[in-house]
């Protein structure tokens, strides 16, 4: 059994169909997508509200969750990368985390390893 491993990326939501395409097109055919909110370097943001300003410190993102086999890292990170990056690179275009799995487990026929991934 080879090495597994968790990406876990944090994206725009609007970015979503673009990355789950990039994805797609290097072979990844599943992962989870989380709701999520918080803050890094943008520092929350500004909205209006019955025409006055106030400010939010949280920002909602979409966090994606993708097991896969160790030799498919590099080319998931990449699709990512290449797909949720906005074009003049600006502050909130998201971040990467990858983690070693120790385990992973089909619930259904009970295969362990990457054949349950």
């Amino acid at each position: 059994m080879g090495a597994i491993k968790k990406v876990e990326a944090i994206i725009k939501p609007f970015k979503l169909e673009e990355v789950k395409e990039a994805l797609a097109a290097i072979g990844i055919t599943g992962m989870t997508v989380t709701e999520v909110r918080g803050f890094g370097r943008q520092k929350g943001h500004s909205e209006l509200y019955r025409g006055v300003e106030y400010h939010v410190g949280f920002n909602t993102k979409l966090k994606l969750e993708i097991i896969i086999a160790d030799e498919k890292v590099e080319s998931v990170v990449q699709a990512i990368t290449a797909s949720a990056k906005s074009a003049e690179g600006k502050i909130g275009d998201g971040k990467i985390f990858i983690s070693p799995v120790e385990e992973v487990v089909r619930i259904r026929t009970g295969e362990r390893g990457e054949e349950a991934i």
